[in-house]
């Protein structure tokens, strides 16, 4: 029997693919035919959830989705079910045209859940057959920094005094000052850090940190399920000898591709970032952790006469093919997954 379908394919007008929320999703559904072909209906579903899915144990799992469009239409065919239609041979196309809702969040892949968007298209025969195809888009739901709290675009300063040892046999104070130059920034930048440490005790430290950190939480049912924390970019520092104190001066870490802060209209997963400095002691003391937490946006702050932003290579400028610098996939990370 000759095949009859020799393309069945979902195209849209935006061939990068990439979509902000508000705007319009348009495109075709283009079907190629060998002979007379009859069809009941084809049918097109455009779709955009955040799925959460944590095994808590061996035979548990733990379960919870939102969605965010679920938008039928039939592109061809009666709901009357009055017959079938006759498709001649050749190329037929099928437009359609959605207008996105204005508060979707971002789409983002994780290790326990996602957040996708994609349409799929289903042609029926008079057979029973149907014939289906899908097709992922991206949304981008931005962050621009100069519309955010206006602190952000401040020196962040911490400070912490710390006891080691015991005061009776020769303890003290370890002392640590740490600023970032700003508190939020956007893929591409860097972040930098001053700070002081001074070591007025009488343990010697044995090396200092600082980390930009990524934690992931999942929710299921209003509950966090499981948090996945990670680190993405690491200074560190050797030995501070007692009585002594070492002094960074605008010391650099480099924001790698990432998704924003949060998911902006998810709820069952939240993103944080934070600049951690760590403290280790050469001894059985505790760690010394200072954490700042920081808003990675989407566009960055104007410059300072405002003019229009200067863009660093991987900030994601508004020509940019968006799905090749689209941090779902993060292969620096080099993790496997455990269990799908």
């Amino acid at each position: 029997m000759p095949r009859k379908l020799l393309k069945f394919l979902i195209l849209f007008d935006n061939t990068s693919l990439l979509y902000f929320p508000g705007q319009f999703l348009s495109g075709r559904v283009l079907l190629e035919l060998q002979d007379d072909t009859p069809v009941l209906g084809l049918h097109f579903h455009v779709v955009g959830e955040c799925v959460v899915r944590v095994r808590s144990t061996r035979h548990e799992r733990s379960y919870d989705k939102e969605n965010y469009i679920d938008f039928r239409m039939r592109l061809l065919g009666d709901s009357d079910n009055q017959g079938p239609t006759i498709l001649s041979p050749g190329i037929h196309s099928f437009p359609f045209k959605l207008g996105l809702p204005v508060d979707l969040p971002s789409t983002f892949l994780g290790r326990y859940g996602w957040v996708q968007y994609f349409c799929k298209a289903g042609l029926r025969e008079p057979s029973g057959l149907i014939h289906k195809n899908h097709q992922v888009f991206i949304v981008m739901n931005p962050i621009d920094l100069n519309l955010e709290q206006p602190y952000l675009a401040d020196p962040f300063k911490c400070n912490i005094e710390h006891n080691l040892g015991m005061a009776c046999v020769g303890g003290g104070i370890v002392k640590c000052k740490i600023i970032l130059d700003r508190g939020g920034y956007v893929p591409g930048e860097s972040i930098m850090i001053t700070a002081t440490v001074t070591n007025a005790s009488s343990v010697t430290i044995k090396s200092t940190k600082a980390a930009l950190t990524e934690t992931i939480q999942y929710f299921a049912r209003d509950k966090v399920m499981q948090t996945e924390k990670r680190e993405l970019a690491v200074i560190a520092r050797g030995k501070i000898r007692a009585g002594h104190r070492d002094e960074w001066q605008n010391e650099s870490l480099y924001v790698p591709p990432l998704p924003p802060t949060n998911l902006r209209g998810c709820h069952l997963i939240r993103i944080q970032y934070d600049v951690c400095f760590l403290i280790e002691p050469k001894s059985l003391e505790k760690q010394i952790k200072l954490q700042l937490p920081i808003t990675l946006g989407t566009y960055p702050f104007k410059t300072a006469d405002g003019d229009t932003n200067e863009w660093a290579e991987t900030i994601y400028k508004p020509e940019t093919h968006y799905p090749s610098t689209l941090p779902i996939f993060r292969p620096w990370l080099h993790e496997k997954n455990d269990q799908k």
